[in-house]
């Protein structure tokens, strides 16, 4: 044991809103991450296909980083560790889906060869330098997610993961409360634990209440289902599979993501999916809409989604209309709301027939406020830390950790980046380190920021004008008048006038600077762009990009 020495733990993401989970766990020279996922973009970082974490602190501290912890195998808790092994190579420990779901991903980067993996089992216990792990089975909307018990020299940390208690789950057994409440009773230092749900009162309804639903929806329906939901719903996908049995339906599955999670899960034996059962999106022509049901992707109206291609027509094998009946089997991420209400009102428009009560037709996979409760009650730590969530979720957390008697000093409100210590003598914050967000768009990563998305928000918005001018910079003196071409500005055959007026303003900007002698290239390209900008707002009260170019000539 190193004298005097402190537990550092680092959320570097997942506090400050839904996605990109990792938290750091440090003690003397030894770094253990858990999870590492992605989240989406917002609306205004335009081109930007996803959003990593920042590990510049873990780049940094490489050589002391023994392991990457897995809970479960959702996107915003493995997504970026591919991202993640290109600059940190490392061993991964997870359960076996996750480790199945992870192996797409790390094959598609190149990576399989040089990933080391490690499949763990819930009740295992594993020692990695300073840590010792212990996994432990909980429910969530997919399988084989686990909490962690992360015993250090400085007392136990409880991570739950994302959870619900669920006594009725689809093909696995429920939350291990026994052995949370055991280890509660032994002492556990820290809590940190889900928020995602604290704002909700009661319990998480059991995933086995969707299968009531689907039989209801089902019974006696002459039209084709096409379910969408999100793809790594193990459970989900199995309750539509039982009822399509049920009911002499064959299944076909389109979506990219859903192809992918659907084979690995099969494989591994986390799905039962009887022979003959599935058949290819091309055969379907061959069945009647009563004998059909499609599982798919784009239950949050992603734009790229086979869900949203067949609902614009766009789709290559795959039209709706009257006889189809459509069930969106997810709730709507916070911010996609627009994106499904876009879908609903195409589907609509061709007739198609949508079920997107989500009360009817998804259940959460978090637990709700009376469940963490429970598990406060079991753990019953001498610190918390709420995490995974946006900050209202965070907050109200805190506030019914706050219910059940714990001391407001002793509950701490993460942000990303900043440091926790944890010794004997209890728990503090102690600075901050480098964390925040990353923007990948397409093979780039990290090569979009601030500034590139100020310049794409300024193009979609205002467009731009480029201004070509050819320069005697010996005379001082413009070759010919300069030409301006319009992108996204104006419709040039309609404004004609303009255009010859700014073509005008363009000349008469470089010629008087030229006459003051000034022939360096970037000050007259300065000078033309606030000028001339200032002339356009005063003219159309519009702020398009300017772009000069001009050519250097000796006549």
């Amino acid at each position: 044991m190193i004298k005097n020495a402190k537990l550092r733990i680092i959320p570097l993401g997942g506090v400050d809103g839904i996605g990109m989970n990792i938290t750091v766990f440090e003690y003397g020279d030894d770094i253990i991450v858990v999870d590492c996922g992605v989240s989406f973009p917002e609306n205004d970082m335009l081109g930007v296909d996803l959003v990593i974490p920042d590990t510049s602190y873990l780049q940094k501290n490489s050589d002391k980083v023994r392991a990457l912890i897995l809970t479960h195998g959702h996107e915003d808790h493995i997504g970026a560790v591919p991202y993640f092994l290109k600059q940190i190579n490392t061993s991964i420990y997870a359960t076996k889906l996750t480790l199945g779901i992870l192996e797409g991903k790390l094959t598609e980067h190149g990576l399989t060869k040089t990933a080391s993996q490690i499949e763990v089992k819930p009740g295992q216990k594993i020692d990695i330098g300073a840590f010792s792990v212990e996994f432990i089975h909980v429910n969530h909307s997919m399988p084989d997610s686990v909490a962690l018990c992360i015993s250090t020299p400085v007392g136990k940390v409880f991570y739950t993961g994302d959870f619900k208690i669920d006594f009725t789950p689809i093909g696995c057994k429920p939350i291990d409360l026994g052995r949370i409440a055991e280890l509660g009773n032994k002492g556990i230092k820290l809590l940190m634990c889900d928020s995602t749900n604290a704002e909700r009162p009661g319990y998480t309804p059991s995933e086995k209440t969707i299968a009531a639903s689907f039989d209801r929806i089902f019974y006696n329906l002459e039209k084709r289902v096409v379910i969408a939901t999100f793809s790594s719903n193990v459970h989900r996908i199995q309750q539509i599979i039982n009822a399509s049995i049920k009911y002499n339906r064959r299944v076909a599955i389109t979506g990219r993501s859903m192809l992918n999670v659907v084979k690995a899960a099969s494989k591994l034996g986390y799905i039962d999916i009887p022979d003959g059962l599935i058949i290819d999106v091309a055969e379907m022509k061959r069945y009647n809409p009563n004998q059909l049901t499609l599982i798919t992707t784009g239950s949050q109206g992603e734009p790229m989604s086979a869900l949203y291609r067949m609902a614009f027509g766009e789709h290559p094998t795959i039209s709706l209309g009257s006889s189809d009946l459509v069930i969106l089997s997810a709730s709507a991420i916070p911010g996609n709301e627009k994106l499904i209400t876009k879908i609903v009102n195409e589907l609509t428009k061709r007739g198609v027939e949508v079920i997107d009560d989500s009360n009817e037709v998804h259940v959460s996979g978090h637990a709700c406020r009376e469940e963490l409760k429970i598990m406060h009650s079991l753990v019953k730590a001498e610190y918390f830390i709420p995490i995974h969530g946006e900050y209202k979720h965070l907050a109200k957390h805190a506030s019914l950790a706050k219910e059940l008697g714990m001391d407001p000093s002793r509950i701490f409100m993460p942000e990303a980046g900043k440091v926790f210590e944890l010794s004997k003598r209890g728990l503090r914050v102690n600075g901050s380190v480098e964390a925040g967000q990353i923007m990948v768009d397409g093979y780039g990563v990290g090569d979009v920021g601030s500034v590139v998305l100020r310049d794409r928000k300024h193009l979609a918005e205002d467009g731009i004008i480029i201004v070509v001018a050819t320069i005697d910079t010996e005379n001082k003196e413009l070759v010919s008048t300069p030409e301006i071409v319009s992108r996204g500005f104006v419709y040039v055959k309609e404004s004609e006038a303009l255009m010859d007026e700014l073509e005008k303003s363009a000349a008469n900007i470089l010629t008087k600077y030229l006459n003051k002698g000034v022939t360096d290239l970037n000050t007259l390209k300065n000078k033309l762009k606030d000028e001339l900008s200032a002339v356009i707002r005063s003219k159309i009260k519009r702020d398009p990009m300017i772009l000069p170019i001009f050519t250097k000539t000796i006549l």
